[in-house]
């Protein structure tokens, strides 16, 4: 029994660092095009590679820290994007700047 045991626990580390870097997959940063009708539509940070996600319906949106509606992202709101089980928008934090 205790020569499996090394044989489990390496079992353990590498299935908890595949899950790690699942979880560090499923969040990116990025810039708003358009939120409307249940869909994000964003681009990197660069500006570039415009791609679409749908938002969940019990997705948490926030927008400078507080509580918000998809509704209310605007284009040119920098987002913080993960996304949950089935591929869909779990959470949005967004931050609009400020206008000086």
């Amino acid at each position: 029994m205790f020569r499996l045991l090394p044989c489990f626990l390496f079992a353990i580390a590498v299935l908890a660092a595949g899950t790690l870097q699942a979880a560090e997959d499923k969040t990116h940063d990025g810039v708003v095009i358009s939120a409307a009708d249940g869909k994000l539509v964003m681009s990197d940070k660069d500006g570039k590679n415009e791609h679409t996600h749908e938002i969940g319906a019990d997705a948490k949106v926030t927008l400078d820290g507080k509580a918000a509606k998809a509704a209310d992202l605007k284009k040119g709101d920098k987002v913080k994007v993960t996304v949950g089980e089935g591929g869909k928008v779990s959470a949005v934090a967004a931050t609009r700047a400020k206008k000086e």
